[in-house]
């Protein structure tokens, strides 16, 4: 065995990949895998972005996670215990439409760059 078998404790997680609206933090990253978690906060929209030719699978672990897909009508809802398939190059954005914040946990595959945020300025209040 040429790497021991590790755990990365909550208080190991990096902030990574910044996208409005939401908090990533990454456990690990290795070649062609990386994983880590996304909190949304009660009622926060995020930015419009995409995984570039990453793979993402996202566990939702507590709350309601919302995603919206760019030229796509409507949006698809996913609850604690529930997984979302995210395609490559699938630009997007979450949400959480809950009082309570929500908590996922991504394991995102391939060899691209793991976000491209397509917009950068946050959506305007009503």
């Amino acid at each position: 065995m040429s790497e021991p078998v590790r755990v990365i404790g909550a208080d190991e997680l990096v902030e990574a990949d910044p996208t409005y609206g939401m908090l990533r933090s990454r456990a690990f990253e290795v070649a062609g895998l990386w994983s880590g978690q996304v909190v949304t906060a009660p009622g926060a929209v995020s930015g419009w972005h995409h995984h570039d030719s990453n793979v993402s699978s996202l566990y939702v672990v507590r709350g309601v996670l919302r995603l919206e897909c760019e030229g796509v009508e409507g949006h698809v809802e996913a609850r604690a215990g529930d997984y979302i398939h995210v395609p490559a190059f699938t630009v997007h954005r979450e949400s959480n439409p809950t009082s309570e914040p929500s908590v996922a946990v991504i394991a995102r595959a391939g060899t691209g760059v793991p976000t491209i945020n397509v917009d950068t300025a946050p959506p305007p209040h009503d």
